[in-house]
């Protein structure tokens, strides 16, 4: 006897886990796609390259993966004719996504399509091609203006991305591969996410399928309503694996107006150098929890040594906004216009404090820091609790590394497992919030002698022309 149709999917579903009601409620993405996919365009560049002459043929790379791409892709490169020597000049090509904000033709993409482009081209879905300008771009959050000279076109609507809840479906229109206007959906894994380098955004992370010509598309809600521009995934392979970033649209529409009025973007800067608290640094410092940015730098005429901030403080609110983890102090001061007066509050020795602070400009990329000196190694002596050899700066160490106080590390024990290293100097330590400054090797031994075996402390440690806070968790037993 054969079961009926409707008592096989209630049969399939219920092994699946699901309820018919639950099918029902899966969410149809039609009437959005018809709606907004109109203001979806594909952009393609092109630039002038010169092929490096060791530089890999396309063919030559990994046969499987290739082998679906090799139908469409023709083994000789774009712009170079076969027999073309590898060193002459060829025209690189890169396609990518973006959506239309104003019916006269402004675009939001990002920055990387259209970085360096000699051309820039965009593609409408109903096949009308307009050569388009760059207005600006703004590398720091990975977002670009364009223009296209056109009138009466679609534009999106955009949404509130403090809005949107983790595990609510999202969408994402794109051209992967240069395939217009394909369609991906899933959820919002995570808001807030900091990705390593990426300062001043706080990504939208989903598992909406993301793949090369993604870039720049918009993301919708379920109401149509732009909430972010996807930007990046993460993969070990080049393709999609669940993890995909975009950027919220309301930090993308700020840049993009600072882009239309100015030509570039300008940020806030207070000159600080910070670290992560963990549970090991609240505890040492005698904070409720883990949270906070902790400075461990201060720069020299800054705005933040302006207004009295110094290592070892751990600012905890900036302009009214609460900072829970260090990624988010540079988006805070980030936002924040230059010359804003701003107050702040500081967890420091115990208590906390309110300074006020004038927030100035961020300029383009800062030298980098040279790299960390190394001590020479001493004779054979007796490490300490914290299985370190330490020994009282000199007075010429003083004079050029600009420090008052300090004992530097001259041997690490084998068996040490601190992250402290041969060279360092260490300025403070810290334990349940009292600060001591370290000035003679007896001090730092008595301090020491009077921990319990167990105690966590921190030390704020010189290596090089930077600094950090190393905790340590455990001491040796006395002598």
């Amino acid at each position: 006897m054969k079961m009926p149709k409707f008592l096989l999917l209630a049969a399939l579903l219920t092994f699946a886990g699901l309820s018919l009601a639950q099918v029902k409620e899966l969410p149809d993405f039609t009437r959005l796609v018809d709606e907004q996919g109109p203001a979806v365009v594909n952009i393609s560049t092109s630039q002038m390259k010169k092929r490096s002459a060791n530089a890999p043929l396309p063919g030559n790379e990994d046969e499987e993966m290739l082998e679906f791409f090799r139908r469409f892709i023709p083994r000789t490169p774009p712009g170079i004719a076969p027999g073309t020597p590898h060193g002459a000049p060829r025209e690189s090509h890169s396609l990518g996504s973006g959506f239309l904000i104003s019916t006269d033709g402004f675009v939001l993409t990002n920055a990387h399509v259209v970085d360096g482009a000699e051309e820039i081209a965009v593609r409408l879905t109903d096949k009308r091609e307009y050569k388009a300008r760059l207005i600006g771009l703004d590398k720091r959050t990975d977002v670009a203006l364009i223009k296209i000279d056109a009138l009466g076109l679609p534009a999106v609507r955009f949404g509130d991305p403090a809005k949107l809840k983790v595990g609510e479906w999202v969408l994402a229109i794109g051209s992967p591969f240069g395939f217009d206007n394909t369609v991906t959906a899933g959820i919002v894994s995570a808001k807030g996410r900091a990705l390593p380098q990426e300062n001043f955004v706080p990504f939208i992370q989903t598992d909406v399928a993301i793949n090369p010509g993604n870039s720049g598309g918009p993301l919708f809600n379920l109401r149509g309503e732009v909430v972010g521009i996807n930007s990046q995934i993460y993969s070990r392979t080049g393709g999609f694996m669940g993890l995909s970033f975009a950027i919220p649209i309301d930090v993308a529409l700020d840049v993009q107006k600072q882009l239309r009025e100015k030509g570039h973007v300008s940020r806030g800067r207070i000159g600080v150098v910070i670290q992560e608290v963990t549970k090991d640094l609240a505890l040492s410092f005698g904070l409720d929890r883990p949270r906070g940015a902790l400075v461990n730098a201060v720069e020299k005429g800054s705005p933040a040594e302006r207004a009295g901030i110094i290592a070892t403080d751990i600012i905890t609110r900036f302009n009214g906004k609460s900072v829970e983890s260090s990624g988010d102090l540079p988006r805070i001061v980030g936002g924040t216009r230059p010359g804003t007066r701003a107050v702040m509050e500081v967890w420091r020795k115990g208590t906390i404090e309110t300074l006020t602070i004038t927030v100035g400009e961020l300029t383009e990329e800062r030298v980098a820091l040279r790299g960390a000196q190394r001590g020479k190694p001493s004779a054979e002596v007796a490490a300490n609790r914290l299985g370190v050899v330490v020994s009282e700066i000199s007075a010429e160490q003083k004079r050029e590394l600009k420090l008052s106080h300090g004992l530097v590390v001259t041997n690490v024990r084998a068996e040490q497992r601190s992250e402290l290293q041969r060279g360092d100097v260490l300025l403070t330590l810290v334990h349940k919030g009292q600060h001591s400054d370290l000035r003679t090797v007896e001090q730092l031994n008595k301090l020491l002698a009077g921990l319990d075996k167990t105690a966590v402390i921190t030390l704020h440690v010189r290596r090089g022309e930077n600094s950090a806070f190393v905790t340590i968790s455990g001491l040796a037993d006395k002598g």
